[in-house]
């Protein structure tokens, strides 16, 4: 029987901070239900497994029956956010957000109960500011205060530009606080100084106290920062058997940052597989099996998990191809490699299927191919495969 939630038990497990005191602030919520907020800027079309640390946190003050709003920074997103960059980040222009934002509520739709959370967007408002408005806004700080974040001080050091429309970015963020009127705002670390303005923002602004909750950030399988840039994401979309392969890829040091954020198991049993890991008693690939399992059947339940595991050990321990392939109708007897793959939706460019061939990444029904140059003799069912999760089924007849 899954024990009652508390709010003691949602601060005890993944939760970095809660500013500017955990005492107060659960004095406050004895009292009375709270407004909390979490927001997203459609920067992609994917939510991550990044997203879901906060998510996973918003999903417990609303099953203790507290407003949850979700966010939609659609306004914020054309200046984009300069947590954790060194450099400018690339403006989106509205068709593009709005592309980016099609699916989130089918995502979200996986993690919180839509029928009790507001979805809200911050361009009714930030769309709205005039020129007073945003002098206003800026009369609440100065310059050196904005310029103490980290990534601004790395900049200066290494002669690199800090433009003002970054500046301003925190402000217009910390103003969804006063226009939300919230009582607690959830993020990341890295967003703790977005976060902070909008709590002074809330002072001025509503005469009211906003708490501060930060969960710590999850990095990606190869142990960067989760970023579509690296290739290094398990997105909610993702089919079970591409979610199941893409966790068993993860490093070895980061299984147990991933069962803690990610999963119910408590530390202490994660402390115990870490002893075993270290002893030699337990096998990390082991480990990430669960691991896998577990997440996989948090989006799509334990019969898709299941089947994505069975896949698994199909593809990458028996060395055998997939149940499922795609299969491509070829309207030629044959292709040369370096077109083949990008017909097959294999690779992006020639540029990327002679890099792949090098690192021996590309097979033919099971034998490696060594020369960019060959010409492929098409054959009815033959599969390729590109690295470990990707295959493809080719026939001659337009199934």
């Amino acid at each position: 029987m899954k024990e009652s939630l508390t709010i003691e038990k949602v601060l005890a497990k993944g939760v970095e901070e809660v500013l500017p005191s955990k005492k107060a602030f659960l004095d406050l919520v004895k009292k009375k239900k709270i407004r909390v907020y979490f927001g997203i800027d459609p920067t992609s079309p994917d939510l991550h497994l990044g997203h879901l640390v906060p998510l996973k946190k918003l999903r417990e003050f609303q099953e203790l029956g507290h407003k949850t709003i979700l966010l939609i920074g659609d306004f914020t997103a054309q200046i984009g956010d300069p947590s954790g960059r060194d450099t400018k980040r690339k403006p989106l222009n509205e068709k593009e957000i709005k592309r980016n934002m099609e699916n989130y509520k089918d995502q979200l739709s996986k993690i919180l109960d839509l029928s009790k959370t507001e979805i809200v967007y911050n361009s009714p408002w930030l769309g709205k500011m005039g020129l007073k408005d945003i002098l206003e806004l800026a009369s609440c700080f100065t310059v050196p205060r904005l310029l103490e974040r980290d990534m601004f001080q790395e900049r200066f050091k290494k002669g690199k530009e800090v433009w003002v429309s970054e500046m301003l970015y925190p402000l217009l963020q910390g103003y969804d606080s006063v226009a939300l009127n919230v009582d607690l705002e959830i993020g990341a670390t890295d967003q703790k100084f977005n976060m902070l303005i909008g709590r002074k923002l809330q002072k001025i602004y509503n005469k009211k106290e906003k708490f501060v909750l930060t969960v710590p950030i999850l990095l990606g399988l190869d142990g960067r920062k989760m970023s579509k840039t690296y290739k290094n994401t398990v997105n909610f979309n993702d089919p079970p058997e591409e979610m199941f392969g893409k966790i068993m890829s993860l490093k070895d040091e980061l299984i147990f940052d991933y069962f803690l954020l990610l999963t119910d198991v408590q530390e202490k049993e994660v402390k115990e597989m870490k002893k075993k890991i270290k002893g030699g008693k337990l096998n990390p690939r082991d480990a990430k099996e669960k691991l896998a399992f577990k997440i996989v059947s948090y989006f799509w339940g334990e019969d898709r998990a299941k089947k994505a595991r069975e896949e698994f050990i199909k593809v990458f321990r028996e060395k055998e191809p997939p149940v499922k392939i795609p299969t491509f109708f070829s309207p030629k007897k044959s292709y040369p490699i370096l077109e083949l793959l990008i017909y097959l939706n294999l690779a992006k460019s020639k540029s990327e299927v002679k890099r792949l061939i090098k690192q021996g990444g590309v097979k033919i029904d099971k034998t490696v191919i060594k020369n960019p140059k060959m010409v492929v003799e098409i054959k009815e069912g033959m599969i390729i495969q590109v690295g470990k999760r990707k295959f493809a089924k080719l026939t001659f007849y337009d199934k």
